[in-house]
């Protein structure tokens, strides 16, 4: 069975002003503590061959080039190296990722970037609370192309605060100029803890979803495929360290919050990088969640994952017997649709797609 292999950096120059993940800013100076957790976290795992990796943060790019030279020489440790996986990715921002980091990623066997552009508009940019401004992406992405990667995803949000339809256009038709290989793109989310909330900022249902409504037409006629909600890749360039989560293949997740699900079991580390630190420190485990999904639920998310993807699932026999009733109730409706021996998202359940998968998570009514 296929594992899968996730990183997380916690680290960040900035906190953004709608970001809700367990990331955290002015605190570069845990990164020595923090990787050599990381690497006492990862010597159990020296026997699992994994085939996909995904370096993810906060930040990535904000370690310097020999803190990645470290983390790399963890992952060659444990893992047997980069060059040999499928699919490596990292997450950089513009403003941190500089030619000679590119140079080293690439050395290392790196063969996928992810850049975090999320606005093509620097008024938007700030609204954001992002440190990078258009040129220095184009500066970034420019340099990614020199340093040679040739897969590389960029992350648009949708619906920002004053954003008009089209702005986004403009935007969105300036990032095909570039022609990434991937681009995901998603609608704002406002989550409680963050700036934006704390604000009362709330988003333009209806305006969002005519950004995600000409996002899935211009992609398409601009030769890409829109092949899970918020992800769109030119032919071949699918991510497969995501794709390997919808199917719900095993993970492994090292560092502060990260997950991992192995035969059933999903547990989670703490999120404090602090206490992620002084755990692995003492010898104690990071794991400060754990649960085993059997019958039902186990099903139901195998179920819900799967739905992501455009191309739907071919419902088996024990799908149909615990969720025959929910899924006929989305197909009466119209969010899902019958397209051969697959089920799938329709056009509408594209955008109302939480009120499909609400039926396969416990509680189950």
């Amino acid at each position: 069975m296929q594992t899968a292999l996730y990183i997380h950096l916690p680290f960040c120059k900035q906190k953004c002003n709608y970001c809700d993940f367990a990331s955290f800013a002015g605190r570069e100076a845990l990164i020595p503590a923090y990787l050599n957790a990381l690497s006492r976290e990862a010597a159990p795992y020296r026997a699992v061959p994994v085939q996909t990796l995904y370096v993810g943060g906060g930040t990535p790019s904000l370690l310097s080039e020999g803190q990645i030279y470290q983390l790399c020489g963890i992952i060659r440790r444990y893992f047997g190296g980069i060059s040999c996986l499928e699919e490596s990715t990292l997450e950089a921002n513009p403003e941190s990722l500089t030619p000679q980091k590119i140079h080293l990623l690439r050395e290392a066997g790196f063969n996928r970037l992810s850049l975090g552009l999320q606005s093509f508009d620097d008024k938007e940019l700030k609204i954001l609370g992002r440190v990078h401004n258009v040129q220095t992406f184009l500066e970034a992405f420019s340099n990614a192309r020199a340093g040679g990667f040739f897969n590389i995803n960029v992350d648009l949000i949708a619906g920002l605060p004053g954003q008009t339809l089209e702005q986004f256009v403009a935007g969105l038709t300036r990032l095909l100029e570039l022609r990434p290989e991937h681009i995901s793109v998603y609608g704002l989310q406002v989550e409680e803890g963050t700036p934006f909330y704390e604000r009362g900022l709330v988003c333009d249902q209806l305006l969002m979803r005519r950004m995600l409504e000409e996002t899935h037409w211009r992609l398409a006629e601009a030769g890409y495929h829109h092949y899970e909600i918020s992800n769109f890749a030119l032919p071949g360039y699918e991510a497969k360290h995501n794709t390997h989560y919808w199917n719900n293949g095993e993970y492994i997740g090292l560092g502060s919050a990260a997950a991992s699900y192995q035969k059933g079991t999903r547990r989670q580390n703490t999120p404090d990088v602090q206490e992620y630190i002084r755990r692995l420190e003492a010898g104690q485990t990071p794991v400060v969640f754990s649960e085993h999904l059997a019958g039902k639920e186990q099903v139901g998310e195998t179920l819900m994952l799967a739905l992501r993807k455009l191309d739907g699932v071919e419902l088996t026999p024990v799908q149909r017997a615990f969720f025959g009733k929910e899924i006929q109730k989305h197909l009466d409706s119209g969010l899902l649709v019958q397209v051969g021996k697959k089920v799938k998202l329709s056009f509408e359940g594209l955008f109302l797609a939480n009120e499909v998968f609400c039926s396969f998570v416990a509680p189950f009514d």
